[in-house]
């Protein structure tokens, strides 16, 4: 995935199939305890996955610098396999906490994970030239709403990028957007395995 200025001058976005699965190695999420900001991340002292889905089976803890709230996610088991998240929706995959960058945007909800997927939501929604060069069966882009890769809603939709960006940067349950909270609209549970022969130690 990237962007460069092409000979003529508009960007051209080239998406190699990045899942939304690789943005869920941090999520900035509202903490249940104060209403701040806390984060979900894969629990301290796990090797680091050598396949990037496997980041839907780690064991997570969600932190708040805030309050000092802390809780633990561990995927479920179903025989010698686990379960793993499904990302996807105003909720993380994990704790099924609200979404910290949210914001109302054309009349819908902007989300995102954390500054990076802010990133590459912004690199390809700017981009006038837009390349895919990999299957869209689970590619990011690809299955991104209408209005968000619609041209007339280009500059509407960077401007709700810009405020998840500064949204990032703020912490205080004062500081929340009035658009982050409980909507129930998590994607339904595809059943996928991990088999392993059992959790994570």
């Amino acid at each position: 995935m990237s962007t460069e200025p092409t000979p003529t001058g508009p960007v051209r976005h080239h998406d190699h199939g990045t899942w939304l699965v690789q943005f869920t190695g941090r999520v900035l999420v509202v903490c249940p305890r104060c209403g701040g900001r806390a984060l979900v991340t894969p629990r301290p002292g796990l090797p680091a996955p050598k396949y990037f889905s496997a980041l839907l089976f780690q064991p997570r803890r969600l932190t708040c610098g805030g309050c000092g709230a802390v809780a633990e996610w561990t995927a479920d088991q179903r025989g010698a396999g686990l379960v793993g998240a499904v990302p996807g929706g105003t909720e993380d995959p994990f704790f099924r906490r609200p979404l910290w960058l949210q914001t109302r945007c054309a009349g819908r909800i902007l989300w995102a994970y954390d500054e990076e997927h802010v990133d590459a939501l912004a690199a390809y929604v700017g981009a006038r030239l837009r390349e895919r060069h990999a299957s869209p069966t689970m590619a990011m882009f690809a299955r991104l709403p209408a209005w968000m890769k619609s041209a007339d809603r280009r500059e509407e939709v960077l401007a709700g990028l810009a405020t998840l960006r500064n949204l990032a940067g703020l912490s205080a349950p004062a500081d929340r957007s009035d658009a982050a909270h409980e909507r129930g609209d998590r994607p339904r549970h595809h059943g996928s395995l991990l088999f392993r022969g059992g959790p994570y130690e």
